[in-house]
């Protein structure tokens, strides 16, 4: 029996943890980054000390950096970030970074190995055999996301396979994700859902000067520009109406650069479809704090932090029916068939005459997800499961 190279489950010691399978952080760059960070924070600030090793290409300025006395490597809030080379080919940027990243962690004297993500874990065998602990968090069944390719399909598969063989606990998101494991693997998870704050809302006044977003004006809709985001159908249900507001599509490509150039192309000339990019900061809180109606039309999500900060908000959302996002809105949101424009089309115009529906949807919504969702209660039951509690 493998005997593992720390006491600190017993004792109460601080954990030495390493954070695997995210981009960078801190960023927005997907919701990965966000629930990496958070953890990470709220680890720290229990005495933890927390290393996120970033994947290359996404550097911080120096001048985001500080330096502790006593103590190597650059740190930002406390946190050790440590880069890890890869390639800029996307098809093996991915695997070579939790490859090196999995390496570089072995020597790094860590308790616990946290792997974020299908595909990293297909590393995760590595660090069991030197006797450290790992949790793996599945973030949502990657593999079935449309932007993979048959072979990196199969790559993220063989990673959830490795997570379940080998990882001492397995953290997923929804209880829908957690059934698919029982039911595929006999593999038993842990629930733990991301967290959410309550946020200061903010009248327009970027958007305005940048957009022309006077607020109430506009659909808005969040998250990396991806098939599996199911973005089209958006567009698509939108431009079959004939409605006095704007749609708002606030995200970065995420490295699919073809699919943002059909996104545009359906949008075609129709200047009311606007396109803001990447979007954080004061910027993204205006647009969160001042949309009509917040739109997740996904066909794969494991949970959205997106419509977790939307909901906090306060904001009338329409969702996709897929049980990710069903789970997370609880009857506090309208939704329609998943894949389908006119049933789409049909919802937004219900939502778009029916001012008190929007209302009804307002006033509840804030206070459902702020009291299901905490990202203190996320950090302090992960720390259980390091510790092997």
């Amino acid at each position: 029996m493998i005997q593992y190279q720390f006491s600190m489950k017993e004792t109460g010691e601080k954990l030495h943890i390493a954070m695997i399978g995210h981009k960078h952080v801190p960023s927005r760059e997907g919701g990965v980054e966000v629930v990496v960070w958070e953890l990470s924070k709220r680890l720290r600030d229990m005495g933890c000390e927390v290393d996120c090793l970033n994947r290359s290409g996404y550097h911080l300025k120096a001048s985001d950096y500080e330096k502790i006395p006593g103590k190597k490597g650059c740190y930002r809030d406390g946190i050790r970030i440590i880069t890890v080379p890869t390639v800029r080919n996307p098809k093996y940027n991915a695997v070579i970074y939790a490859a090196l990243a999995t390496l570089r962690a072995l020597f790094g004297r860590y308790d616990i190995i946290h792997f974020h993500a299908e595909g990293p874990c297909l590393f995760l065998w590595l660090p069991k055999l030197f006797g450290i602990r790992t949790v793996a968090t599945v973030h949502g069944l990657d593999w079935q996301r449309a932007k993979w390719g048959n072979f990196a399909s199969k790559m993220i598969l063989l990673g959830e396979k490795t997570a379940v063989r080998h990882a001492d606990e397995m953290i997923v998101l929804s209880r829908n994700v957690q059934e698919y494991f029982k039911k595929t693997y006999g593999r038993d998870t842990h629930y733990i859902p991301n967290g959410i704050f309550r946020p200061a809302k903010r009248d327009p006044k970027i958007i305005t000067k940048e957009y022309g977003l006077k607020g109430d004006d506009y659909i808005l809709t969040l998250s990396r520009l991806v098939p599996e985001k199911g973005l089209h159908y958006l567009i698509e249900a939108y431009r079959g109406i004939d409605a006095d507001v704007k749609l708002v599509i606030a995200g970065g490509s995420g490295g699919a650069r073809a699919y943002e150039d059909e996104l545009r192309q359906l949008a075609g000339d129709d200047g009311r479809v606007i396109f803001t990019g990447f979007v954080s900061g004061e910027p993204l809180e205006e647009l969160m704090s001042n949309a009509q109606i917040f739109c997740l039309p996904s066909d794969v999500e494991g949970m959205s932090v997106s419509l977790l900060e939307a909901m906090s908000y306060g904001n009338c959302c329409l969702v996709s029916d897929i049980a990710e996002n069903l789970e997370v809105t609880g009857g506090m949101a309208e939704s329609f068939a998943h894949g389908n424009t006119s049933a789409l089309g049909e919802s937004l115009k219900k939502l778009l005459s029916d001012a008190g529906l929007r209302k009804k949807y307002r006033s509840a919504s804030a206070d459902y997800i702020l009291d299901r969702h905490n990202w203190d209660r996320m950090c302090a039951d992960t720390e259980k499961l390091y510790r092997g509690k």
